[in-house]
């Protein structure tokens, strides 16, 4: 993917106007407002001196962003969005699906297979290595996991129980990152073996989108 360069608060300024365009019950807008919390998070982190490296952070955290954007610019002009992506896009509507099944699905599209992409974009801008970036790489992913927490507080009904409880127990933001960082290792190995890494990329996106298209089962027929 050849994604435009945006500065982290031209990300923020996208997702902000997405924001204000999506109906709030829209799928997409709901994992959008989770987004946009967390982008704005990460540049609040990134003026703090969370991070080892703040430079290749931001880079990071735009080229990350860009996949996101792509992906809804792709589905606004009529062209379909990378399959990791095709079932939030497709079933944003989708009746009995609850607010959180659509936070969850764009997080796994996301984390599962943008980020691994990301990581290996920003390898490739700022002449870093995964493993000079993997610190900070964890740092990242705990701002995920306290936002994504945040979510599940604030959408989940009390107690949780019966179909949501069963869908929700596919995902963890822990599998999920683990699983990406080994995807990064994997696709870096593979950069100088074009064919096989864009077959395994492709395959990647696949899978998380059969992931993503499990978290949307609707829990009622209405």
């Amino acid at each position: 993917m050849t994604a435009p360069v945006l500065t982290v608060d031209q990300v923020v300024d996208r997702m902000t106007q997405l924001a204000a365009e999506l109906p709030p019950a829209d799928g997409v807008a709901v994992f959008n407002a989770m987004y946009l919390t967390v982008t704005r998070l990460v540049r609040d982190h990134l003026a703090a001196g969370y991070f080892d490296d703040p430079a290749a952070m931001a880079e990071l955290d735009a080229v990350f962003a860009a996949r996101y954007l792509a992906a809804a610019d792709d589905d606004r002009a009529g062209r379909r969005p990378a399959a990791c992506w095709r079932p939030l896009f497709d079933l944003r509507a989708a009746p009995g699906v609850h607010p959180l099944q659509f936070a969850l699905a764009g997080m796994n599209a996301h984390i599962e297979n943008d980020l691994p992409l990301a990581v290996l974009d920003t390898c490739r801008l700022t002449g870093r290595t995964p493993d000079q970036l993997h610190a900070d790489y964890l740092r990242i992913n705990t701002l995920l996991a306290q936002v994504e927490a945040q979510v599940r507080t604030a959408l989940l009904p009390v107690p949780v129980g019966g179909p949501l409880l069963h869908v929700l127990s596919v995902w963890s933001i822990d599998r999920a990152r683990d699983a990406a960082w080994a995807s990064v290792l994997t696709l870096w190995e593979l950069r100088r073996l074009p064919p096989a890494r864009a077959l395994v990329a492709d395959a990647l996106s696949g899978s998380v989108g059969m992931v993503s298209r499990a978290l949307l089962t609707p829990l009622s027929p209405n």
